[in-house]
């Protein structure tokens, strides 16, 4: 069982570098390229669906969500580019994380949603008033 569990954590881990290599590259659908910036917020975030202070559940969304997230992206990418790309990501070093830079990512997409929420509404009450 352990062994699986291995063998699960680490085709996730090269999913997850080959998505980043999917990101990175022209050829990739602007969709995917959307929703692989969407899961790696996610995962990056603090703000989750569900506080990790919550116990099991915390953590339990983590752990769904995410490789769930992954599992989509991959779907939708082309099985051509994915499977160049899982082989880059076989082949090349695991990211290392610069903890900084993710987030200060993660802190740029929720300013800007909030940027784009805000000028929704005020664009929308200024249409609306005038």
């Amino acid at each position: 069982m352990l062994d699986s569990i291995k063998t699960w954590a680490y085709k996730i881990k090269v999913d997850a570098k080959a998505i980043y290599l999917a990101g990175c590259d022209a050829r990739t659908p602007r969709v995917v390229k959307l929703m692989a910036i969407f899961v790696a917020a996610y995962a990056l975030s603090p703000i989750d669906l569900i506080p990790d202070f919550i116990p099991v559940l915390g953590y339990l969304d983590d752990l769904i969500i995410v490789p769930v997230g992954i599992s989509l992206v991959v779907k939708l990418m082309p099985d051509a580019l994915m499977r160049e790309f899982r082989l880059k990501a076989q082949q090349s070093p695991m990211l290392q994380t610069n903890r900084a830079t993710a987030m200060a990512l993660v802190g740029g997409i929720w300013l800007l949603c909030g940027l784009l929420i805000a000028y929704w509404v005020f664009a929308r009450d200024y249409v609306a008033s005038s």
